[in-house]
């Protein structure tokens, strides 16, 4: 079988999209064939009202173990454009997973490694188990890294401990993560799927309108003077109070019943 992307929705949450890494017998490797798709998928689920969040995982109990050094090794002999293809191509997954309009939380088993851990770091949230482990591999054997690992790390950890993640290439705890606030949430290991979906339940009770606002804001925040951050936080404010989703937050809480957004 073939590395890919599975896309499906979990019984009892029709509300949320289930991403699958697979890549049976490869501890769910990754391959450009996943990227593509993972694209596709963002776009399709940010298209429609139905998904309200999205969990990203891995098949058989193992998030990723990053990128395929065989397939790495046959690159070499290509010309240096295939490999910088590949890597924009990941870049655009990337990109789509943190500018999707639906929260994205990670469900970590196992291991994320290399281009894994960027994968999971490029989620608005990480459920992981207590025993998994985050690498940044990357410079084990002599390369650096891709998919925004670098970029991730540096913005937020500290700048010592960021660095010595990346060089030394050595396993960080999920509990390490936890409390630095990387790992949002710890759970027994065999369960980071159901808690991730459990998670996705209560997001999707939410207001989409919102949602989306809130992440674009939290998302521009660090790049952006406070002036702006403040007006962009009024017109977001005032366009919120305005959306249907507004008159039913505050109808509901006044009228202290559960609110509809659908």
């Amino acid at each position: 079988m073939s590395a890919e992307l599975l896309a499906s929705t979990a019984p009892g949450h029709d509300g949320t999209l289930v991403l699958t890494l697979s890549n049976p017998g490869m501890r769910n490797a990754l391959h450009p064939d996943m990227y593509a798709a993972g694209i596709e998928a963002i776009d399709s689920a940010d298209r429609d009202p139905s998904i309200r969040a999205i969990v990203l995982t891995g098949a058989d109990n193992f998030f990723c173990a990053g990128g395929n050094l065989n397939r790495l090794l046959e690159n070499r002999a290509k010309d240096p454009s295939v490999q910088a293809q590949s890597i924009d191509l990941l870049g655009e997954w990337i990109t789509a997973l943190r500018e999707s309009r639906k929260p994205v939380i990670a469900a970590v088993e196992g291991a994320a490694a290399g281009a894994g851990f960027s994968l999971a770091l490029a989620c608005d949230l990480i459920v992981a188990a207590e025993d998994a482990k985050f690498v940044m591999s990357y410079a084990r054997v002599a390369l650096t890294p891709d998919g925004g690992g670098s970029w991730f790390l540096a913005r937020e950890l500290p700048r010592q401990l960021a660095t010595e993640v990346l060089l030394e290439a050595k396993p960080i705890s999920a509990t390490r993560l936890y409390d630095t606030g990387v790992v949002n949430r710890v759970v027994k290991p065999g369960t980071a799927r159901d808690a991730a979906l459990a998670w996705a339940d209560e997001l999707a009770q939410l207001s989409p309108n919102a949602t989306a606002r809130i992440k674009s804001l939290v998302g521009a925040a660090p790049e952006q003077p406070l002036a702006a951050h403040l007006t962009a936080e009024r017109d977001s404010f005032v366009a919120s109070l305005m959306h249907r989703d507004g008159l039913e937050g505050i109808s509901a809480f006044l009228d202290k019943r559960k609110p509809d957004y659908s």
